[in-house]
């Protein structure tokens, strides 16, 4: 972007400014064009995507750090666990007798009469769940044999059994869980966090993600800042290879040459952001310093392979090699250290066929990590201040996709996408431990006590934050926006 030239009182001056002031242009593109690829692009894009976002008339705030919150706080830090692809919640956490009895009979008129659902077009047979449930701790929770770890913390969860979505298909939904609004463009709620709370620790993001398997269907939206400053959006940490793409100097250059380079361009930035006034340019100074400081925090932060013996074993995680147990503990060492949202997404749970089989597969992948993460959390003192949240973005139907088209339940058997009813669950941060809030009806088709509505869930859990979701705004468009729009009620039945 060209500099507007000053006006000075004399033409010589002016036609020296106007000289020095092209110099300055000039430098700079050249610097970029002949050095900036050279250090890797210095811009490191996970941390400066949405350049040309629109912008925006409020300054981003990473400079205050540890914000006061409206009243006093539940909880300090969250670690969003999302499967990605919708696990079935009635063979997890909602188990049906009824259902159980139905199994194979045809889906009553009555609801299926109307009903529009993402696959199914034939009238379909009910499918109940293939796995014994059992009852656990002295809270009675009743799980599925899938998930025999998180059995060990029962009484560490509060299960919501009734909450709703507006949206059947993947992306949509996946926005709406994660942004509170069906279509692209909105902040996650790990970035209204970030920007209503600000970061714990200045060498680190204050909203970090992990992914495990493929990105989800929604991609980079799911975390990233829409309408607020993009300081605020969720840094993309890999667990294998450079944590941070091109977070490492490149051959040859030392950790003092990038310091000035980074000076440099800061400083030029500063001279842009005092003529223009864009916020993003503030954005981008923070970033560039951000990133230098995480050049000495992140490795450290990254290395698991000091953490015990005993630790590894707790959560079945191997030193060096991605997994969502490696993200687990990853989460517990970046809450350990500050990081304020720390959010997983954890990819292959869209079961529409052999859901049996897939769910088996899964669940041995993520359910003792899971239930370390709790255990280990507790053990430290963190859980009282750390919210972890397990979700996605619907539920699956109590009736069979039949994707073999034999008309009857089989192995082949799965589930289609349901938006009527489905179940999270939260432990920690200020929640009721041992506590089951909501019910659905005898075949899990829809609620049938204590609705909560996806608005709701958000609201809630930025009150257990110690934020008033009505007040946490920015005003966009001439509008003030919020995570939950014009709805929301906080849930305070499920906070101890």
């Amino acid at each position: 972007m060209a500099f507007r030239k000053q006006r000075l009182n004399t033409t010589d001056l002016a036609q020296q400014a106007a000289l020095q002031e092209n110099a300055l242009i000039q430098s700079r593109r050249s610097f970029f064009q002949q050095a900036g690829m050279g250090v890797g692009g210095m811009a490191l894009s996970t941390l400066l995507a949405n350049e040309s976002s629109a912008k925006n008339t409020a300054s981003p705030t990473t400079s205050e750090f540890n914000r006061s919150t409206h009243f006093a706080p539940r909880a300090k830090n969250v670690i969003f666990l999302h499967m990605v692809g919708a696990p079935s919640h009635l063979d997890l956490y909602d188990y049906k007798p009824e259902l159980q009895r139905l199994n194979g009979q045809l889906v009553p008129d009555h609801l299926w009469e109307g009903l529009r659902l993402a696959f199914i077009r034939k009238q379909p047979s009910l499918l109940g769940s293939p796995f014994k449930f059992k009852k656990h701790g002295e809270s009675g929770l009743e799980l599925s044999e899938l998930a025999p770890h998180l059995g060990e913390v029962a009484d560490e969860l509060c299960v919501i059994k009734s909450l709703f979505t507006e949206h059947f298909n993947h992306a949509p939904a996946q926005l709406f869980f994660q942004t509170g609004f069906g279509r692209f463009g909105r902040p996650s709620i790990g970035s209204w966090v970030n920007y209503g709370l600000g970061s714990l620790n200045q060498n680190l993001p204050g909203f970090v993600v992990l992914i495990t398997g493929q990105v989800a269907g929604a991609g980079n939206s799911l975390w990233g800042s829409g309408f607020l400053p993009s300081v605020h959006q969720g840094v993309e940490f890999r667990s294998e290879g450079d944590p941070v793409l091109f977070l490492s100097n490149p051959k040859g250059m030392s950790s003092d040459d990038r310091k000035k380079i980074i000076d440099g361009i800061n400083s030029l930035n500063q001279f842009q952001l005092a003529d223009v006034g864009d916020p993003e340019i503030a954005t981008r100074i923070k970033q560039y310093e951000l990133a230098y400081r995480m050049q000495a925090a992140v490795p450290e932060l990254m290395d698991v392979s000091g953490e015990p013996e005993h630790i590894h074993k707790l959560y079945g995680s191997e030193p060096g090699k991605a997994s969502f147990a490696n993200n687990c503990l990853l989460a517990r060492r970046l809450v350990e250290r500050g990081v304020r949202f720390v959010q997983l997404f954890d990819q292959g749970w869209d079961h529409h066929g052999s859901v049996k089989s897939n769910m088996i597969k899964k669940c041995q992948q993520v359910d003792q990590p899971i239930a370390a993460l709790i255990k280990d959390l507790k053990q430290r003192g963190l859980l009282e201040d750390t919210l972890v949240v397990w979700g996605a973005e619907f539920g699956r139907t109590p009736m069979i996709q039949d994707t073999s088209n034999t008309g009857r339940v089989n192995d082949r058997a799965g589930r289609d996408h349901h938006k009527d009813a489905f179940t999270v669950w939260m432990a920690g941060g200020g929640t009721k431990p041992g506590f089951t809030y909501g019910q659905t009806d005898d075949i899990g088709f829809n609620v049938a006590e204590n609705p909560m509505h996806v608005n709701d869930f958000h609201a809630t859990l930025l009150h257990l934050l110690g934020l008033n979701h009505k007040q946490l705004t920015f005003k966009h468009q001439g509008l003030d926006m919020r995570l939950t729009g014009v709805a929301g009620n906080v849930v305070h039945d499920v906070m101890v």
